[in-house]
């Protein structure tokens, strides 16, 4: 993951080195100095923080769980960023995200930095009086490096506004008389939450893939048909006609995801199949997402994976393997699981002519350069999944002010941010060779890169 990150931020440096207007007062020797100086800084965190949580289990067992925060740079404003909750989660991983952090801050002008946070643990093996513990232990552990103008966290995979709520009351209490209600976001609306932060993320994977392939298709069809741009190929045949989408994962993520392409009256979507942890329902005439969603609120946010539970849920499907979601003949496939879904070895398997990437990093540099070669758009993580970090701004933002937006205010001023970052990287998508991905991280760069130079960061 590390080569991955250094190689990402050299690409774009790359690209914004030949172009002479990007900070032009710098020229010759001066110029390939702060470039040098711009690796180094954007390729590598800040800090890293790790610690050992200490915590007696019911069973009078005690523990020590490895826990981290990473910081990976603040030159737009507090680190910010989820605790993932997840016996995957490695130091590796965890910088990796905070680093794609700070690029989809800059992406999309939300005035914080890039920061993460993970603890290594099955939340599912934990009770809920030990999740509670761990939770404040992590506050406890790491109470000196954030807050609500240092360091703002928020859930991830595997933490939720439960969890939000438990360490917002254990900052308040290791810090009293100081402003706490900044200081985690994705808590429940009683506890300062926002409305919509539950489903933000999942609108907005949906919204990206619907402005693009409705409202920005139709609205510049004229030049896509006269450009000789293979990703503009794929979305004009795509456009306009009845599509099958697929969806990986049926978290907070991808049901609102797949409710929202079953609901949405400008596209004639065909959600044809679902996934979870254990099991892929299929129906080629298009699955019952109302009723999948009510039966997985019902049973701890899984999906029917046996006759007996399909009947009880009313939904007619056919049972697949969790992992054949991913390689069925559909048009859309949307990956709201976890990271490293498409790979070298099943990528040459992928029939989806559009990814969109509701999780962070599903799709492999590997597997993203083939898929490109292929012309397959792919809507990246950074442009797709930032509904979750826009809204965490704007409940930030209600909790200073003490002001608070409704629902419908949240999810308009959500999409309008979205529409100002498409509108402004579609374009140049569309015109050059580079992937929508590479398009994004460059823009990013360009803008942190701005920003370090006037903040004299570069010498």
């Amino acid at each position: 993951m590390q080569e991955q990150t250094r190689s990402i931020v050299q690409l774009s440096l790359d690209a914004l080195m030949q172009d002479s207007t990007f900070i032009s007062d710098l020229e010759g020797e001066t110029r390939q100095k702060a470039f040098t100086s711009l690796a180094a800084i954007l390729s590598t965190p800040n800090k890293i923080h790790k610690s050992f949580l200490r915590i007696p289990l019911e069973d009078g067992q005690v523990v020590r769980i490895p826990a981290f925060r990473v910081h990976h740079n603040d030159a737009l404003g507090p680190y910010k960023g989820g605790i993932r909750f997840h016996e995957s989660v490695n130091e590796e991983e965890v910088v990796n995200l905070a680093f794609l952090m700070t690029l989809k801050n800059a992406l999309h002008g939300v005035p914080f930095g890039g920061g993460k946070g993970g603890i290594v643990l099955n939340p599912r093996a934990r009770t809920t009086k030990e999740l509670n513990l761990i939770s404040k232990k992590y506050v406890q552990y790491f109470a000196d490096v954030i807050g609500p103008d240092k360091d703002i966290p928020a859930p991830d995979v595997g933490s939720g506004e439960r969890e939000m709520d438990w360490m917002m009351a254990e900052y308040k209490s290791i810090k009293p008389g100081l402003p706490y209600r900044g200081s985690f976001t994705g808590k429940s609306v009683l506890n300062g939450g926002s409305l919509g932060r539950r489903e933000a993320t999942g609108k907005g994977v949906y919204f990206t893939y619907r402005y693009m392939m409705h409202d920005y298709v139709n609205k510049h069809r004229e030049d896509l048909v006269s450009i000789n741009n293979p990703f503009a190929q794929t979305a004009l045949q795509a456009s306009n006609r009845s599509l099958k989408i697929a969806v990986q994962g049926f978290g907070n993520v991808g049901s609102v995801t797949a409710l929202e392409a079953f609901q949405c009256p400008m596209l004639p979507n065909k959600v044809v199949a679902v996934s979870d942890r254990n099991i892929t329902l299929f129906n080629e005439n298009g699955l019952d997402i109302p009723s999948l969603v009510e039966f997985s609120a019902k049973n701890k946010g899984e999906l029917p994976s046996s006759r007996h539970a399909l009947t009880e849920s009313g939904v007619r499907a056919e049972l697949l393997d969790r992992d054949e979601v991913l390689t069925l003949d559909v048009d859309v496939l949307m990956l709201a699981a976890l990271e490293d879904q498409v790979h070298s070895g099943n990528m040459e398997k992928i029939k989806a002519s559009i990814l969109v990437e509701g999780a962070n990093a599903p799709v492999t540099a590997e597997a993203d350069e083939f898929l490109n070669k292929k012309g397959t758009i792919i809507i990246p993580d950074i442009l797709a999944n930032a509904g979750g970090v826009i809204v965490s701004y704007f409940e930030w933002l209600q909790g200073r002010e003490t002001q608070f937006y409704s629902e419908d205010q949240i999810f308009v001023k959500l999409f309008n941010k979205m529409q100002h970052t498409m509108d402004t990287i579609l374009p140049q998508y569309f015109g050059d060779p580079h992937s929508l991905r590479q398009n994004c991280y460059i823009h990013s760069v360009m803008k942190l890169s701005t920003i370090l130079y006037k903040q004299g960061k570069l010498y």
